[in-house]
C-alpha cells in the first residue's frame, strides 16, 4: 500500500513552464529613450556588434535560470532606439504571448505564414513591439522587438529591418 502511495505523488506535483516566472520588466531595461550607461551600469558592457559616427548596436547577454540569451540594443548617440530579443526556445509561446497582451493590450495585427505566427502593436507609448513565435510538437517565441516611432532620426534602420535585409527570411 505505502509503496502505490508513493509511486503516485508524483503525478500531483506542480510543473510550471520555464518562462513563467520571467518578467517582461527585464526586457524595459533597453527601451527606447533608454541611456548607455544606465544600461551598461546594470548589464555591464556589451560587445560592439556595429557602429558608425551615430549609431551602434550593442549585445548584451541576460540570465534566465541556468540559461543565458542576446539582447541586441541599437543607439543613436548614446540612447537606445530599438532592441532586438533572440527568445530561448525552451519559454512556451502562449505564456509569453500572454503576458505580452496583459501588459500591451490585444495585438494590431496578427499574420500567419505556414507554422509561424508574427504579432505586431503598432503604437504604444511612442513605439512599436513585435513578436514571432513558431510551432513544431510545441508552441515556442522567436524574437521580440520593440522599436521607437521617432521619425526625426536620420538613417534610422531598425535592428530588425537590418537582420531581415541580410536573411533569405523576408
Amino acid at each position: 500500500m505505502f509503496l502505490l502511495i508513493t509511486i503516485s505523488l508524483p503525478a500531483f506535483a506542480k510543473v510550471e513552464a520555464f518562462n513563467y516566472n520571467f518578467s517582461l520588466e527585464i526586457l524595459e531595461d533597453f527601451y527606447p529613450d533608454k541611456t548607455l550607461e544606465s544600461i551598461e551600469k546594470k548589464y555591464n558592457k556589451g560587445a560592439n556588434i556595429s557602429s558608425n559616427a551615430d549609431y551602434k548596436i550593442i549585445k548584451y547577454l541576460i540570465n534566465h535560470q541556468r540559461y543565458t540569451f542576446p539582447v541586441f540594443v541599437q543607439y543613436y548617440k548614446d540612447k537606445s532606439v530599438d532592441f532586438y530579443v533572440r527568445l530561448p526556445s525552451y519559454f512556451m509561446h502562449d505564456i509569453f504571448h500572454e503576458s505580452l497582451i496583459k501588459k500591451l493590450g490585444k495585438q494590431d495585427t496578427y499574420s500567419k505564414y505556414e507554422e509561424s505566427a508574427s504579432y505586431t502593436w503598432k503604437n504604444v507609448k511612442d513605439t512599436q513591439h513585435f513578436y514571432r513565435a513558431e510551432c513544431t510538437i510545441t508552441c515556442f517565441p522567436i524574437f521580440y522587438s520593440v522599436i521607437t516611432k521617432k521619425s526625426d532620426l536620420p538613417g534610422y534602420l531598425p535592428i530588425l529591418k537590418q537582420m531581415l535585409k541580410q536573411s533569405s527570411w523576408k
